[in-house]
């Protein structure tokens, strides 16, 4: 089985894609249903209105008959299915077969124009043939058809008193068809393959988003139950000692809620940094380093080089640097955090240096399993506009985390 075979039977078994290959594939099969109508009513119409001098019975009886048959087998492809698709191209030989037979029959006949008009309907075989989604179905029918049309014009080429000569020109014609049909059975399948890719990465995006959305909304709870929400309980409790008479709870229940105020107005920041709108990146880089490290955790400075100016890419890098800061202040073990910011014209490029303990190998690997898709997720991000996310060992310790965003494309 060819790559593209493989490819194709490997879209088949996902459920997300089946429906689309199928319908699909479906349109070949009503594109052959009409097409083969088209060559049955031209066989009738030939042996009805132009019979050959001799055996015309028996021509009409083999058209009339075709016909028929045809529409038998015809009416069950009406209703798309995966037997439909696989096995219909099995009739593509019963128009062959049929084809051929009228027009040797009706080729013996001398002074009719019977099977000259005949010959006229291999043209159409290698078409039908090319409606499926295999090209292999397109070479198999196509070789009979160029060696009987051929031997179909060797058989009558002395009662047509026709030259060797034309009936080859006219057998490399349809060879030539063919050639074409079978090219386009190809081209045909490599766009259904590539929809078929797009589809499946469509679905996996759309994954990776839901399971972004959700550690988000897992993080944002964290935030507010672990940081505001327990200053407000405790302001809550002391509320209720300041009503006993007790003044220092006042003073508690003031720090409680400056420090859930804090909080809170943090909380906000990340999910509508305003200071990004009013004052730009810079500015909301050094607020973010600010925020994330709090007085408590590493020292962190920030760089910013370029023009100062706004970009499409701004939110997706201020969001990269909370990822990449916050990683550094909470698992690097790291004494000092740096962010440098370099924008040029074309691009964008963000880069966290820390001199903490480093990455071991299979770590991040290990996380992914765990849930923590955070890195995952920035990679993604990038990548949707462009972009790349490199991580690299820092010298003499720590890591250096990089992210480059194209500016023209974000």
């Amino acid at each position: 089985m060819t790559d593209p075979a493989r490819r194709l039977a490997r879209l088949a078994r996902d459920p997300s894609l089946r429906g689309t290959l199928l319908d699909h594939a479906a349109r070949g099969v009503a594109v052959q249903l009409v097409l083969r109508a088209v060559l049955a009513v031209f066989v009738v119409l030939v042996v009805l209105l132009v019979p050959p001098t001799d055996d015309s019975v028996v021509c009409r009886v083999i058209g009339l008959g075709y016909a028929a048959v045809a529409l038998g087998l015809t009416v069950p492809l009406l209703r798309p299915s995966l037997g439909a698709t696989r096995h219909g191209w099995m009739l593509l030989f019963l128009d062959l077969v049929a084809l051929a037979a009228v027009s040797v029959i009706a080729g013996r006949s001398e002074q009719t124009w019977t099977d000259d008009i005949l010959v006229n309907g291999f043209f159409l075989l290698p078409v039908l043939a090319a409606t499926q989604l295999r090209p292999w179905v397109c070479l198999w029918v196509s070789v009979p058809t160029v060696a009987l049309y051929l031997g179909v014009g060797l058989a009558s080429q002395e009662a047509n008193t026709e030259p060797t000569l034309s009936v080859l020109l006219r057998t490399g014609v349809l060879a030539g068809v063919c050639a074409g049909c079978l090219l386009l059975a190809r081209l045909q399948r490599s766009r259904v393959l590539a929809i078929g890719d797009l589809v499946a990465e469509r679905a996996g995006l759309s994954a990776e988003l839901l399971a972004i959305e959700g550690r988000e909304q897992r993080e944002l709870s964290e935030t507010l139950h672990d940081g505001a929400l327990q200053y407000v309980l405790a302001a809550r409790q002391d509320l209720e000692d300041a009503r006993d008479g007790d003044t220092v709870a006042l003073d508690r229940i003031e720090h409680a809620l400056a420090e859930s105020a804090g909080l809170l107005r943090s909380t906000v920041s990340q999910l509508h940094p305003a200071v990004l709108e009013r004052g730009g990146l810079g500015p909301a880089l050094t607020d973010l380093a600010r925020s994330v490290g709090g007085g408590r955790g590493p020292e962190i400075t920030v760089t910013v080089s370029g023009p100062d100016r706004k970009t499409p890419a701004d939110g997706l890098l201020l969001s990269t640097a909370r990822e990449l800061l916050t990683n550094a202040v909470r698992h690097s073990g790291a004494g000092t955090v740096h962010l440098a910011l370099d924008l040029d014209p074309e691009r964008a490029v963000l880069t966290v240096t820390d001199d903490g303990k480093g990455i071991a190998d299979g770590v991040l690997e290990q996380r992914i399993a765990e849930g923590h898709i955070g890195l995952a997720s920035r990679r993604v991000r990038l990548a949707a506009v462009g972009g790349a996310l490199e991580i690299a060992p820092g010298v003499p310790q720590g890591t250096v985390v990089t992210a480059r965003v194209p500016l023209d494309r974000a």
